[in-house]
C-alpha cells in the first residue's frame, strides 16, 4: 500500500513539475492550473475506489486524472494540442477525460460537474449497482447554487456519492474568509443532512481510510452521500507554473507550515532506499516516454473543427 500511494504521489508530482518546466516554451497550447501541494487528496481517494468507480472534478485536474488511472500519454499529447490526446487535442488540461478509467470530464466553469456526479450516481443506484462515484471541487464551487441543490437531490436520494471539497482557502485571489460569512463547507454539507468529516492534516492514509470506509459503507447498501473536507494549500500560482506571493494576496510565511507537511516525504520515509529508487526509475521513464510521444504526436487537421460538434 505504502509503495503504491509514493509512487501515485511522486508521479503526480514530477508530472506537474515537467508541466511547469515546459510551460515557458509555449509547447503547453493550454492554460495549466497544477495540483503541486494538493496531491495527497487525490491520491487518498483514488486509491480507495475500484476501477469501475467514476471520479467528476474541476479545472484542477492533473491530480485525480492521474490518480484514478488516466492514460499519461493522452494527457500531455492533449496539453500539446495534439490529435493523439484524451480531448483529441481540443480540450487542453481543464477538460481531461479517460472514460475507460473511470475519468468522467473536468469543467473550465466552477461547479459544474458536481450535478453531473449526482446524475451519475442516481444511474447508478437505480441500476442497482454496486459502484461509488466521487466529485471533486475546490472551496469557491461550494458557492454556487448548484453545490446546494446537488447535495440536497443527493441527500433526499441517499446517492452513493462522495463530495470532496479541496479546499485550499483561495478563490484565485481571495481568501474563503473574505468570501463568506460562515466559510466552513463542512457546515454546509451538515445543513443538508450530510455526514460531513474535516480532514486538515495531509495525512493521504488517514484519507484512504476514511474513504475506503465510507465506499464499504455505501456498496453494502447504506445510504450515503458523504462529504470530505480536505484542508490544502497550492504551492503555485492560481493559474500558470510559477509562485505568486509577489503579487501581495497571500505570504510565503503563510505557505510555510503546508509545505513543511509536505505527504511526499512522509510517505517516502516509510519505503526502502531501493523500493523508492525503484518506483522513481519508473515514473521518470514513463514521464520521459509520454513527454516524447506528445511531441512526435501530429496537431488534429483542420477538419476535426467540425467533429463532435451538437447541431440542430
Amino acid at each position: 500500500m505504502n509503495e503504491r500511494i509514493f509512487r501515485s504521489l511522486y508521479r503526480i508530482r514530477r508530472v506537474e513539475e515537467e508541466i511547469a518546466r515546459i510551460y515557458p516554451t509555449d509547447k503547453i497550447k493550454s492554460p495549466v492550473h497544477l495540483s503541486i501541494g494538493q496531491e495527497w487528496i487525490a491520491v487518498g481517494v483514488c486509491e480507495a475506489l475500484r476501477p469501475d468507480d467514476t471520479v467528476f472534478g474541476s479545472y484542477r485536474s492533473h491530480a485525480y486524472y492521474l490518480a484514478k488511472g488516466g492514460d499519461l500519454k493522452k494527457m500531455f499529447a492533449e496539453l500539446y494540442g495534439k490529435a493523439t490526446g484524451c480531448a483529441k487535442g481540443k480540450g487542453g488540461s481543464m477538460h481531461l477525460v479517460d472514460v475507460a478509467h473511470g475519468v468522467m470530464g473536468a469543467s473550465a466553469v466552477v461547479g459544474t460537474t458536481i450535478p453531473n456526479a449526482v446524475g451519475y450516481a442516481y444511474a447508478m443506484k437505480l441500476q442497482k449497482r454496486k459502484n461509488v462515484v466521487v466529485s471533486f471541487f475546490g472551496d469557491g464551487a461550494t458557492e454556487e447554487g448548484v453545490f446546494h441543490e446537488s447535495l440536497n437531490f443527493a441527500a433526499l436520494k441517499e446517492l452513493p456519492v462522495i463530495f470532496v471539497c479541496e479546499n485550499n482557502f483561495y478563490a484565485i485571489h481571495t481568501h474563503i474568509s473574505r468570501r463568506q460569512k460562515a466559510p466552513n463547507p463542512c457546515d454546509k454539507a451538515k445543513a443538508h443532512g450530510i455526514v460531513a468529516e474535516q480532514i486538515g492534516d495531509g495525512d493521504t492514509q488517514r484519507l484512504y481510510n476514511r474513504i475506503n470506509a465510507a465506499a464499504d459503507l455505501m456498496r453494502a447498501g447504506g445510504s450515503g452521500p458523504y462529504f470530505f473536507e480536505c484542508l490544502t494549500y497550492r504551492w503555485k500560482e492560481h493559474v500558470g507554473p510559477n509562485e505568486d506571493f509577489d503579487l501581495g494576496y497571500r505570504s510565503r510565511q503563510e505557505a510555510s507550515p503546508w509545505l513543511e507537511r509536505d505527504a511526499l516525504p512522509r510517505i517516502e520515509c516509510l519505503l526502502s532506499a531501493e523500493a523508492c529508487s525503484r518506483l522513481k526509475t519508473e515514473v521518470e521513464e514513463e514521464i520521459s516516454a509520454a513527454i516524447r510521444f506528445a511531441e512526435e504526436s501530429p496537431y488534429p487537421q483542420p477538419e476535426e473543427l467540425y467533429m463532435d460538434v451538437i447541431g440542430d
